[in-house]
């Protein structure tokens, strides 16, 4: 009984061997191990680098398996748990004999198998259990000539719970083993998924545990990740039955982050279509929120035994995460904080909210009305510039072949420069009261120069034939315009009858001067000779007029004057006309 219970409450000497032991040396066994019997078949071989061998000695018990047999039950009252004995070295380990209740096989397991507490004896009082003729046992013997190949452990098919998925938490299936297992080019497809690799290789601090991590992914042992914000999470299988749980952390994104994120993406329609199409624009990751992880950003934890960072278990689910965001980069977004259709609902909401702000009519720039009425002191306008003495002259235009006049451009600009000076000093405009014949003779009449020359013929056949007159009439009318302007033209062309008082005061001025009696008619006073003539214009003023005698031609002669006298000072008339 004493040995029943020591036996039965001892606790183990080994845990469960550690996985890999990359570079220590297989640990020295502390009890001998006995030799398996003649007829017992070799232990299923394993990766000396996987597992390290371990001391010989009971195990916790666990649940039952296939691949574990039970220990023998032995009938009676008197029945002792049989006790094993160290063989010598070289000496061969003794086979026990078959029986109804005693299996003669080998445990098949080897060293690493569970272990399994024997039979307990039966109570005082009771009879113990015995197999009866009828009943078959319930450990059969099988027979003792043949050793049955040992049964594989069982493992779940998966370990993951994609019932469980909501919009923040999504279950992946486990991708099937590469063809091209054990390259070392670029493992994932997208510049994304490489940068996803790139953060776990520059941060990891032992090459030959990412080489066999990347095995691992290749070769299919990383079972359906779970991705949820913040966490990758999966059961990486090794070489013990029940698989590693894995998980990599990643930091996730603050609001500020995100709003940002969704300004730029929400600014382009490209970014938009582009995550549609399940791609990542390089200038949306680049907008100044970090998407993607940099060196030491990845945090993995593993429940194998070994202590590197990462280990091999945690490198391979980091590569196979590196193949789910080739696939989808929302997978990116989960694990920094949030789901495919938040990130779709809000950037709808912005890309509407921008559309609706392009579409409403944009403000005119100016000044609303009732400020530009209301009443408010203005300064006062800047004192004028001195008017210049008179109107410069214009510069000289050259003469281009099929070009305009040369000629007609210097009028035009000597005549404007007169009318702006007229203007400026004046304050009107006296050319814009003319009409067309008074305009045409005004603009003969600024033409320098005296007598009529070759262009000076042009431009007077120009403008009478525009004023539908003669040339002789415009040179006639230019004079009278250079003898008093509009006033000594209008003297020209429109005889009146003035007023008495100063046209007939004029008659007896002309006498007292000694000049012959002038024959009136209207506002005009003839020489009696008929060569010349004075005629009162509307404005006051004689003007005197030449014509040679008995040809009623009349030109514009001399100034003119208040005095009808004075008007025929200058013209020279002989004493034998008087």
């Amino acid at each position: 009984m004493r040995h029943y219970l020591a036996t039965a409450f001892r606790m183990p000497t080994w845990a469960e061997s550690p996985e890999e032991p990359e570079e220590h040396a297989p640990p020295t066994p502390t009890e001998p191990t006995p030799p398996a019997p003649a007829s017992a078949p070799p232990p299923p071989a394993s990766d000396p680098a996987e597992t390290a061998p371990a001391v010989r000695g009971p195990a916790l018990p666990t649940e039952p398996s296939a691949s574990v047999p039970s220990a023998p039950s032995v009938s009676g009252p008197s029945a002792e748990v049989p006790r094993t004995t160290p063989a010598a070295p070289g000496a061969q380990a003794p086979t026990p004999e078959p029986s109804a209740h005693t299996s003669a096989r080998p445990d098949p397991a080897g060293p690493f198998a569970r272990w399994t507490p024997a039979a307990r004896p039966a109570p005082a009082g009771r009879a113990p259990a015995q197999a009866g003729p009828s009943e078959p046992s319930a450990h059969p013997s099988p027979d003792p000539g043949t050793s049955p190949a040992p049964a594989a452990p069982h493992v779940p098919t998966t370990m993951a719970t994609p019932h469980r998925d909501t919009e923040l938490r999504r279950t992946f299936p486990a991708f099937a083993p590469r063809e091209t297992a054990g390259g070392t080019g670029s493992f994932a497809g997208t510049w994304w998924g490489n940068a996803w690799v790139g953060a776990l290789e520059q941060g990891a601090l032992d090459a030959k545990r990412l080489a066999r991590g990347r095995g691992y992914a290749d070769q299919g042992h990383v079972d359906a990740i779970t991705v949820t914000p913040g966490l990758v999470l999966a059961y990486v299988r090794g070489s013990r039955p029940r698989p590693y749980r894995v998980q990599v952390r990643v930091r996730t994104l603050e609001d500020e982050d995100w709003e940002r994120f969704l300004d730029a993406a929400a600014d382009r329609p490209g970014h938009i279509a582009a995550l549609l199409d399940k791609e990542l624009p390089q200038s949306l990751a680049d907008c100044g929120v970090p998407l993607l992880p940099g060196p030491g950003d990845l945090a993995p934890r593993c429940s194998c035994p070994d202590s590197g960072h990462p280990c091999k278990h945690a490198a391979a689910l980091c590569y196979q995460t590196a193949r789910l965001l080739d696939a989808d980069p929302f997978v990116l977004l989960l694990l920094r904080g949030r789901g495919e259709r938040e990130l779709l609902d809000a950037l709808s909401r912005r890309s509407a909210a921008r559309a609706a702000r392009d579409r409403q009519p944009r403000t005119l720039p100016g000044v609303r009305a009732a400020d530009a009425l209301a009443p408010r002191e203005l300064p006062p306008p800047p004192r004028p510039l001195p008017v210049p003495p008179h109107p410069e002259q214009p510069p000289a235009y050259p003469s281009v072949p099929g070009g305009p006049d040369p000629f007609a451009l210097d009028q035009l600009a000597t005549d404007a420069a007169a009318r702006a000076h007229a203007l400026l000093t004046t304050g009107r405009d006296p050319v814009g009261e003319l009409t067309l014949w008074q305009d045409a003779v005004r603009l003969a009449a600024a033409r320098p120069g005296s007598g009529l020359t070759a262009a000076t013929r042009t431009l007077y056949a120009t403008l009478a034939d525009a004023a539908r007159r003669t040339p002789a009439d415009l040179a006639r009318a230019v004079a009278a315009w250079r003898q008093g302007g509009s006033a000594g033209l209008a003297a020209l062309e429109e005889p009146w009858d003035p007023p008495a008082g100063r046209f007939d005061r004029a008659r007896p001025l002309l006498l007292a001067a000694d000049l012959p009696a002038f024959r009136p008619w209207r506002n005009r006073l003839t020489h009696p000779r008929g060569h010349v003539q004075l005629r009162l214009g509307r404005d006051g003023l004689w003007y005197a007029y030449e014509s040679d005698p008995g040809q009623d031609d009349w030109w514009p002669r001399g100034t003119p004057d208040l005095d009808p006298v004075g008007a025929l000072t200058g013209l020279g008339i002989p004493d034998d006309a008087v």
